[in-house]
């Protein structure tokens, strides 16, 4: 089966009008294409330190849809034009408006990413999706199963190995761990998998949820070892106060340096006397900026590792 897609070009400044208008008018897929650059709150929930420079905003935006053969494409695309309309008549800019159709395969488009997703090792220990099956000789391995989805990472990036391995060296069966910034729950479906008794997971994405219970059922890991919690943990009162304080052996946060700068002199205070804070996802040229926050905060470093380009910053509250 082939789809009919439809590419309406206008502005960014309409962008988000428009999109919503076609989700009202019964378009469930859309795709928007612009130059607008990533806000600073875009970067402090994603896993890279550095982005890549991208070409100046242009103003313009590509929002293309897709509908089946079918479908009465003619009616839904009357009803486009009368959104558009509407929305001009609200005196927003939405562009020159044009739309172009063309075809194109069917496709799977919530599964497509898995094509770019296989099973790899951290040292001795196999991470694969649950759709690969466990090969014959990799039975005797430790297992983690992580389906990402479309929203958090894999653990094949260098900074969530550099963590599970500080993680490794570190875990008892009686670490109770705080991860923040868990995403897909990687590093804490690791820590239990490898011994410890409990992990609270905190993340600034309410998609965090659905990705780390799914794959807490495909590890077999329940509710008592692993929880999370929506909520920015550096400034939120109530997310500090459920986390509680004083209480973890292990934190470990695998998110940007420029994050674990203000994260860190807060974080201490959900720590044991002892307990160990374990970083990650600081490029080689933050590492300094890093090391400083940590002791600034009264810690002590203990090991800084690197894989790559990235390093891993583990530190000691005494």
């Amino acid at each position: 089966m082939r789809w009919n897609k439809y590419t309406l070009t206008t502005t960014t400044e309409a962008e988000d009008l428009i999109s919503t208008m076609m989700m009202e008018v019964g378009i469930e897929g859309i795709e928007i294409e612009d130059k607008i650059p990533l806000s600073e709150s875009d970067k402090s929930q994603m896993f890279v330190d550095i982005l890549p420079e991208g070409p100046m905003d242009d103003g313009v935006a590509y929002i293309s849809f897709y509908l089946e053969p079918e479908q009465d494409n003619e009616a839904m695309l009357a009803a486009v034009k009368e959104g558009l309309e509407e929305i001009k008549g609200w005196g927003i800019d939405i562009g020159e408006a044009t739309i172009v159709a063309s075809e194109t395969e069917d496709k799977d488009w919530i599964n497509n990413w898995k094509e770019y997703f296989h099973q790899f090792y951290v040292d001795d220990i196999l991470i694969k999706p649950s759709w690969e099956e466990v090969k014959p000789e990799d039975r005797e391995k430790l297992l983690i199963q992580i389906d990402p989805g479309t929203a958090f990472g894999t653990g094949m990036h260098e900074t969530t190995q550099l963590c599970i391995r500080q993680i490794r060296k570190y875990v008892t069966p009686e670490t109770v761990m705080l991860d923040v910034g868990t995403g897909s729950g990687i590093l804490s479906i690791a820590a239990i998998k490898l011994g410890a008794k409990y992990a609270l997971g905190t993340d600034l994405d309410p998609c965090a949820i659905n990705a780390t219970k799914e794959n807490m059922e495909v590890n077999g890991i329940t509710e008592e070892q692993f929880s999370v919690m929506i909520g920015n943990i550096i400034d939120d009162k109530e997310v500090q106060d459920a986390a509680g304080y004083e209480r973890y052996d292990i934190v470990v946060a695998n998110i940007l340096a420029d994050v674990l700068v203000p994260l860190t002199p807060v974080i201490v205070n959900q720590m044991k006397q002892g307990a160990l804070y374990i970083t990650s996802g600081i490029i080689d040229n933050k590492e300094e900026t890093v090391v400083e926050a940590v002791k600034a905060a009264g810690l002590e470093v203990l090991e800084v590792t690197y894989q790559g380009e990235w390093v891993s910053v583990t530190a000691r509250k005494n």
